[in-house]
């Protein structure tokens, strides 16, 4: 494809996902209906999608509306804008005088919201929880995220991993933030084709990610339930720390989100127990620890899903908070006594946060709350808060 035609595709695919549509599925079903696009060509439309969706609304403001062509041609330079839009082939038209003109026009007055392409409702919920960061952290929320991994201890060492990688040109940094965390500096697009992953020494997760499922104190020997599995990232690293000793049970209300559970704890040597709602009873006040990774904004992670922040509304922000209350009261019934559950967020929100536990704790005064923290892209990777939960 020539760089014409991919923004081409990409205005196309913001078109479909200004309408509603999820970027992901939208990127997934382009690429399959198009034979002709090679690997280099659906990454770099899947980036220029993506730093799109990123940026959105500045975009949009500065290139005259929130549609595919606007959007591209306002995070296009000039030359690349003269190269991509010259109408040849499959590239897309010329500017007209009128884009011309509004790319070309004087910045109006800032707005915070916009300039930092958050939702209007969301500044002052951001403002309370992150202060004087928060300038830094929406910056840092506009720039591609870092690919982390895992290395599994049961797999290899660091060393052995970072040396497995290496045969596949993939060069990594170790991360001072967890023990045995990896961010790819070369080629992070060849890791799921690497032996080293392919082989179970190393998982792909977030850096945050991976301190939280640390912070959640699992050991060997322990009855562990993660309690909002989804693809069972979390999972996995409990079951490391768990040195593939004592009971792991993976569950979510959606059973297909773990369908690949099974795969990928085979590839990293671990068991697994997949337990669907209704067989979740037998382990009511059995477990030593007890992960909530609850659903939320995923404000903590736009820049991985960045569409999500353009789709969050009050309303179902509201409906959000209700459903992360129900789960911490359901959760905290498969608790033993005087065990241990820890409640997880990938958003940077308080109203999800620490006013979860806040509410959780004056419903339950026999709970107390234990070590608590929210990361941020500034200090890890993706926004997470954390906070641990024991019975008194």
């Amino acid at each position: 494809m020539t760089p014409g035609a991919r923004v081409a595709a990409a205005i196309e695919i913001l078109d479909e996902v200004f309408d509603g549509a999820p970027a992901e599925r939208t990127l997934t079903r382009w690429a399959r209906g198009s034979r002709f696009a090679g690997s280099k060509d659906r990454a770099a439309v899947r980036d220029y999608v993506f730093d799109a969706l990123r940026r959105a609304r500045s975009l949009a403001h500065r290139g005259g509306g929130m549609t595919g062509r606007a959007v591209m041609l306002a995070l296009l330079d000039e030359a690349e804008r003269t190269t991509c839009f010259s109408g040849e082939g499959f590239a897309p038209e010329p500017l007209s005088e009128a884009e011309d003109a509004q790319l070309r026009a004087a910045p109006e007055a800032p707005s915070f919201a916009r300039d930092h392409d958050i939702p209007e409702f969301l500044e002052g919920p951001l403002r309370a929880s992150l202060g004087a960061q928060l300038g830094a952290v929406l910056q840092a929320q506009t720039t591609r995220a870092p690919v982390d991994l895992r290395v599994n201890p049961l797999r290899a060492t660091t060393g052995t991993a970072e040396q497995t990688l290496a045969e596949d040109q993939i060069t990594c940094a170790r991360l001072p933030q967890a023990t045995g965390a990896l961010r790819v500096v070369e080629n992070a697009r060849r890791v799921q084709s690497s032996h080293a992953y392919r082989s179970g020494m190393v998982e792909l997760q977030d850096v945050s990610s991976q301190i939280v499922s640390l912070k959640a104190g699992a050991l060997p020997g322990m009855t562990v339930l993660d309690y909002c599995a989804g693809g069972g990232g979390k999972t996995l690293a409990l079951g490391a720390q768990m040195e593939g000793r004592g009971r792991l049970y993976a569950h979510d209300i959606n059973p297909g989100r773990m369908k690949d559970i099974p795969h990928r704890a085979a590839r990293a040597g671990l068991r697994v127990d997949t337990i669907d709602t209704r067989a979740l009873p037998s382990l009511a006040g059995a477990c030593d620890l007890v992960l909530v990774d609850a659903p939320c904004s995923g404000s903590g992670a736009w820049r991985r899903n960045p569409d999500g922040k353009w789709k969050l509304t009050p309303e179902a922000l509201e409906r959000l908070e209700r459903i992360q209350s129900d789960i911490l009261a359901r959760a905290s019934a498969f608790v033993r006594p005087g065990g241990r559950m820890v409640y997880a967020t990938c958003s940077l929100l308080r109203s999800e946060n620490a006013d979860q536990i806040d509410g959780f704790l004056a419903r339950n005064p026999t709970w107390q709350r234990g070590e608590e923290g929210l990361l941020t892209p500034l200090t890890a990777g993706d926004g997470f808060y954390h906070c641990a939960l024991t019975q008194a």
